[in-house]
């Protein structure tokens, strides 16, 4: 030994779209983070890039240093995109980030279904530095939240590659294992790496992973395109029932309808009069509805056991 301590340097696995959903949802789990190779189809990855050039343009830069400067956002991807509808609804993508939040597998079911948290464009500019390392799980003040645990995922995100990602133009940085990590523990040099990737990947990682955004080196624009889903008890970060208008979303597949929100999360939670609000957006009722119940099935259960106990004690007396 020279006196100095050797250090394995971290990387970022990759796996096809088509791998075995169980071995990416291992490594998912595992490292928080994971490339997943060809995600995309040339033909999709064309069409989002030539429908999401005219808003890129369009954009500014932040105002802040956290979003950059010279970094380029907007929302409401399904509202400006029709291949947008592709990355929200990719069935490998959307599958892994229900099984990771859900948690099923693991017999502590965290949710009754998931939900869009946010969909946007990026675009980091050239000049732009490094963001901070940070977690995105943090937006919901899990570290305030006694029972949050390494493991326990609010949040996947999914960030699709338009173009190559790579070392000089601001491939995104993460400290792989860090989802496992004490939130007071803060990542040395050695054990951030970027996450280079090709265009038409998808970059997964839950939101205990600490990552940023990488430095733009070049002299031109990194676009990525993130798709995000949370828990569907918790508010999402973008508010997409006032972004995406009606009569945008009539015409979307019913599984985007319902990311979007309009869907009842049991008991109760989300409804309009009462009802599913996807009801409300077909125009089954207006302004009144027949309440429905909304409970979980194993609450169902229990109520119309306690009212049958109740009938019977009533007709003994």
């Amino acid at each position: 030994m020279d006196g100095f301590a050797r250090f394995t340097a971290p990387s970022v696995a990759h796996l096809p779209v088509d791998a075995p959903f169980e071995e990416q949802l291992a490594v998912l789990r595992h490292d928080g983070v994971l490339v997943i190779d060809n995600a995309l189809t040339r033909a999709q990855l064309d069409e989002l890039g030539r429908e999401l050039d005219f808003w890129f343009e369009r954009a500014p830069g932040g105002e802040g240093a956290f979003f950059g400067r010279r970094t380029r956002r907007f929302g409401a991807l399904m509202a400006k995109a029709r291949s947008a509808q592709d990355l929200v609804l990719h069935e490998r993508v959307l599958s892994l980030s229900e099984r990771v939040l859900k948690a099923d597998d693991l017999g502590e079911k965290r949710c009754d279904n998931i939900q869009l948290n946010i969909s946007q464009g990026i675009g980091i500019g050239s000049g732009e530095p490094e963001q901070v390392i940070h977690r995105d799980q943090d937006l919901f003040w899990v570290r305030r939240w006694p029972a949050w645990r390494p493991g326990y995922e609010v949040l996947v995100n999914a960030l699709y590659c338009i173009d190559d990602f790579t070392l000089e133009n601001g491939a995104t940085r993460f400290v792989p294992g860090s989802c496992g990590w004490d939130l007071e523990r803060w990542p040395e040099d050695h054990e951030v790496v970027q996450a280079e990737a090709k265009a038409g990947s998808a970059i997964l990682w839950v939101g205990s992973m600490m990552h940023g955004g990488g430095a733009n080196k070049t002299d031109y624009l990194r676009r990525g395109a993130v798709i995000s889903y949370n828990l569907g008890w918790l508010q999402p970060g973008e508010k997409s029932l006032l972004s995406i208008p009606r009569e945008v979303v009539k015409k979307l597949p019913r599984r985007a309808q319902q990311l979007l929100g309009y869907q009842v999360h049991r008991p109760t939670l989300g409804w309009v009069e009462g009802r599913d609000p996807i009801e409300w957006l077909n125009g089954e009722f207006s302004d009144i509805g027949q309440t429905q119940d909304h409970l979980p099935e194993d609450l169902v259960g229990v109520v119309e056991n306690y009212y049958r106990q109740r009938q019977t004690s009533g007709a003994s007396q």
